[in-house]
């Protein structure tokens, strides 16, 4: 029996979790949920945003599933004091998930919500990579006599395991993204890269941009990219522009994975919008979808993986808008939306 964590998080998290875990037991009933506090909801419980007791669990787990952290009555810049962002981070350091896949595919029934021109997004269907326990996020970091310091690493291993990743998801092409013309850790990456690539995967082309034209062409010609492999930094700014493609931010799941052995993490790209909390007006969509990938991803069920993407698809074809795509469903009701479109499946 499938054991999987739910860490439901913070703002809108217990809501979209609850409407998650209907999806869930209605397609895979044979999954055990287990729910602990993670974020800001741990902050208040336990004083840290991730306590090792949740961390042991979710090491134990075949996958867990996370909804959002974060919001104002947590926001410090006091370097002592906890915050909501590091029990995701602490999350991904301690489960070694070295890569973040975020999907960007935008529904046709949705294409005129998209602030760019219908023409000009159709067909797009990219993935990003990130990298994502390397890089400055991850860096010491100091702070004396007005000067503070965030150091940016990476070594090979780290480049080579994650270039392999990206070669292997692409259909036809890689975009690695880096800013080798100012950086070092840019020039390494570069070279890593080519080298993994011409040395393992010579029959995917392979491109390299620079992170500056890379935003511009993302909005300029999205459909150009098949696979965009990059950094931590720049992968967390790009993937979230990318998200704007399909008109709300609220539409896009992701899966943070490491060895097979290792349980992934599944979660929406989206926030905990403390501003709707309680509402019930969430949109859900993003969190379907990041069980959608944590059955493909995390548990090998690929078949009942469509069957809710298609559901999702169709839910929103046949007119399903939560507020943030323009229209008045609830969560609950959105939620209803894709339950009936599984059961003509």
């Amino acid at each position: 029996m499938p054991r999987i964590i739910t860490l439901p998080g913070d703002g809108i998290g217990p809501e979209i979790t609850t409407a998650a875990l209907r999806l869930l037991h209605a397609v895979a009933p044979d999954c055990e949920t287990e729910e602990h506090v993670v974020g800001g909801a741990s902050i208040d419980a336990h004083g840290t945003a991730l306590t090792d007791e949740t961390l042991a669990v979710c090491r134990g787990a075949d996958a867990v599933l996370l909804a959002a952290v974060g919001g104002p009555k947590w926001d410090t810049t006091d370097p002592d004091k906890p915050r909501p962002e590091q029990g995701l981070l602490g999350l991904r350091k301690g489960l070694g998930l070295f890569a973040n896949l975020r999907p960007v595919r935008p529904v046709p029934a949705l294409y005129d919500a998209s602030p760019l021109k219908r023409d000009r997004i159709e067909r797009t269907d990219l993935l990003v990579v990130r990298e994502l326990t390397g890089g400055i996020y991850f860096g010491a970091k100091s702070r004396e006599n007005g000067r503070a310091v965030d150091e940016c690493a990476y070594d090979t291993h780290e480049i080579e395991r994650i270039a392999r990743v990206a070669f292997a998801a692409a259909r036809s092409r890689v975009t690695s993204v880096d800013k080798a013309n100012v950086l070092e850790t840019s020039r390494l990456w570069r070279e890593t890269v080519s080298r993994v690539h011409d040395e393992e995967f010579p029959a995917v082309l392979l491109e390299h941009l620079l992170v500056d034209n890379a935003a511009m062409q993302l909005v300029s010609a999205p459909r150009h990219f098949d696979v965009i492999l990059t950094e931590n930094m720049f992968g967390d700014i790009l993937s979230d522009e990318a998200a704007m493609l399909t008109g709300s931010i609220g539409m896009l799941p992701s899966a943070s994975l490491g060895e097979p052995d290792t349980p992934g993490l599944f979660e929406p790209v989206h926030g905990s919008a403390p501003d709707i909390a309680g509402e019930g007006v969430a949109n859900p969509l993003a969190m379907f979808l990041s069980v959608a990938m944590m059955l493909r991803h995390g548990l090998g069920r690929d078949a009942v993986a469509a069957a809710v993407e298609s559901a999702v698809d169709r839910a929103l074809e046949a007119g399903l808008r939560t507020r943030d795509l323009g229209g008045e469903a609830t969560t609950a009701e959105a939620t209803d939306a894709v339950l009936a479109q599984l059961e003509r499946t």
